[in-house]
């Protein structure tokens, strides 16, 4: 059951602040988020809806690091050979390809190979949406044709693969064969994305042709049949399947997201039993995400439980400090973190579809926590994912104390962290704003402008965040009385300031609400926000005394230098390359503390964000935001004494 949070009033400036009010109306639309793309889906959500998602054209991000990332994004989307992307896939079909294949997990002696097509697709199609940039809807669109051409030339009943179709006998069959049901729904993924992101109806042709062939090759299964079938990990296609039921209406794709129900993952969870232990995470997380998208198609009180239950679960006993989970790719019972701080920590791809999740959650409830969680995993896992050097992606962002992020080639790796990277890194603009039929939500405080076109209201977010902990908000196009509903962090704990046109107000709300400003704005109308960051501990939950030290949302890395890193370092083939590579016998994670506060021992440099020990080791070290660290060796976690 929803329950909104009551009314808080509080004064200033004639503003009616309050926290989000129980009686913020439902609204009713979507695409493959609530309030996305309402002319390209023919149902409407049979769920109440709290907080409404922007088109993502509707939001572009101004000067940040989040755009810096999302450009050398882009500069190696469009970099990479579109002729290389195709090989494996021609090769299939029986069309002539002369080009040099892809290597790594696109080499053609990979079972995984065509994973990448899909998110390419994707992270194309939301490049698009996020500059309006023609070049990546136009390669796009070639991607899109000659897959078509492929599926023609297969003339399988609409089978489409860069595999040979005896890969699905061999899942069928339970027989070994790597995850073919992963990498179609990467390809089904992307070809969607690029019909809602860029309007690409042949790609909506050639998605709804692939469905109907997996349509026709499950339904007759019986549920023993499915369910060695379901052994295997599948990825999205529980998603992917109700995403096309709402653009189509067409009863197969919801029938075919149900064939892919995994009782003996889901089931437990709907029960409300974390049974995740040994369970390989990634493979889970995109089956969550496909129920919580059939929830809000179907109403099934089930598919709620599951979503909800699992991405409480899962942040309460198996997240670390950053957001991410995971210990080598897999969960491990409940509240052992401290056990579990190793070389392999936290698979890229697992925070990626926690904040996929995550988004769905928000939508339904308005619930600051989800934002809340959002921030954490964005600055600390995602956008700390790219080496701001080569644009290169991270697939475990490690714990063991001294070793460093490993990054992926430019056509030698093709990780599947490497193709949520490109989408994760394109779509930075779409989590910033919500809104409900009155007004805006302000999630994150990323530098943007949104122009929420159907209401004639254009606003514009400038600051230096979190360099410095304030952001600025200008309305510069106003739509008359609007509430602004705009987060009040849970870790802002030393308070907040506001002011209004310069003019403070005054704010009695708590951390972890949300701050709503509720006037009749003019264009020219300025909001200054402000929220003091402060030191404090992030300890595991199971030992007090292993612990990361976070500055507000952002958790601090302790630089250890770069000793006895040589080339190809920190670049990698192979995602467990450097698992094993010695660390210095001087790196120490230890601290002497003597049971004092962060802010006791660790003090401010000249620069904003980083931070020197007193005291507390032999030798002093320098911590700085994880998300800024590149190549060299760190700390996260450490012993406290």
């Amino acid at each position: 059951m929803i329950m909104n949070p009551p009314i808080r009033k509080i004064s200033g400036l004639g503003c009616a602040i309050a926290l989000v009010a129980a009686c913020l109306s439902p609204i009713f639309a979507f695409a493959q988020y609530a309030g996305q793309y309402q002319d390209r889906q023919k149902l409407s959500p049979v769920i109440p809806i709290r907080a409404s998602a922007f088109d993502l054209q509707n939001v572009r991000l101004l000067d940040s690091r989040f755009k810096d990332n999302m450009e050398r994004d882009g500069k190696w989307l469009l970099a990479l050979s579109s002729k290389r992307l195709l090989h494996s896939w021609r090769v299939i079909a029986g069309i002539g390809s002369n080009a040099k294949p892809l290597g790594g997990w696109e080499s053609l002696d990979c079972e995984l190979r065509g994973h990448t097509m899909g998110h390419v697709l994707s992270g194309l199609s939301l490049m698009y949406a996020s500059t309006g940039n023609e070049a990546y809807k136009n390669k796009a669109d070639s991607l899109v044709t000659a897959l078509a051409q492929c599926q023609e030339v297969l003339n399988q009943g609409g089978y489409l693969s860069a595999f040979p179709q005896h890969f699905i006998d061999r899942v069928i069959k339970g027989e070994g064969v790597w995850a073919p049901w992963y990498t179609l729904h990467k390809v089904m993924a992307g070809l969607t994305d690029a019909y809602l992101y860029t309007g690409n109806k042949q790609a909506l042709e050639v998605v709804e042709k692939m469905s109907k062939w997996a349509y026709e090759r499950l339904h007759n299964l019986s549920p023993e049949q499915l369910a060695v079938m379901e052994r295997n990990e599948f990825g999205g296609m529980i998603e992917v399947a109700y995403n096309l039921y709402g653009i189509t209406g067409n009863p197969e794709d919801k029938r075919l997201g149900e064939l892919f129900y995994h009782h003996a993952v889901l089931d437990p969870l709907a029960q409300r039993q974390d049974k995740l232990a040994h369970l390989h995470a990634n493979t889970q997380i995109p089956k969550i995400i496909g129920e919580a998208r059939g929830y809000e198609l179907t109403g099934d009180e089930k598919q709620h439980t599951i979503a909800d239950f699992f991405w409480q679960t899962v942040i309460d006993h198996h997240t670390y400090a950053t957001g991410g989970n995971s210990d080598n790719e897999h969960f491990f019972q409940p509240d052992q973190l401290s056990k579990h701080i190793t070389a392999v920590t936290t698979e890229t791809c697992n925070t990626y579809n926690m904040l996929k999740l995550t988004r769905h959650l928000f939508t339904w409830t308005g619930d600051v926590k989800y934002a809340d969680y959002y921030e954490r995993a964005l600055y600390n896992h995602i956008l700390g994912s790219q080496d701001p050097e080569s644009g290169m992606f991270a697939y475990f962002m490690s714990f063991k104390p001294g070793l460093f992020k490993v990054y992926s080639t430019a056509d030698n790796s093709f990780w599947c962290c490497v193709g949520t990277g490109f989408e994760s890194q394109a779509k930075f603009a779409e989590s910033i704003y919500f809104h409900d039929n009155k007004g805006v939500y302000v999630n994150l405080f990323i530098p943007s402008v949104l122009n929420w076109k159907e209401k004639g209201f254009k606003l514009k977010q400038e600051n230096h965040y979190p360099e410095e902990a304030s952001t600025h908000l200008t309305i510069e196009k106003a739509a008359g009385a609007m509430p602004l509903y705009i987060r009040y962090p849970s870790w802002a704990t030393s308070g907040v300031s506001i002011k209004v046109n310069g003019k403070p107000a005054k704010v009695n709300t708590k951390p972890g609400s949300y701050i709503v400003l509720n006037r009749n704005w003019k264009t020219g109308d300025r909001i200054d926000i402000s929220y003091p960051m402060s030191l404090h501990y992030i300890a595991t939950n199971d030992d007090p005394n292993k612990a990361a030290i976070a500055y507000g949302p952002l958790v601090l890395a302790g630089e250890m230098g770069s000793e006895g890193l040589k080339e190809p370092v920190p670049f990698a083939k192979d995602q467990q390359d450097y698992v094993h590579y010695p660390v210095p016998e001087s790196i120490s994670s230890s601290l002497n503390t003597k049971g004092e506060k962060p802010g006791e021992w660790l003090k401010h440099t000249d620069d904003p964000l980083t931070f020197k020990t007193i005291g507390v080791t032999n030798k002093q070290i320098t911590m700085i935001p994880y998300y800024k660290v590149s190549r060299g060796r760190y700390v996260i976690y450490w012993d406290l004494n």
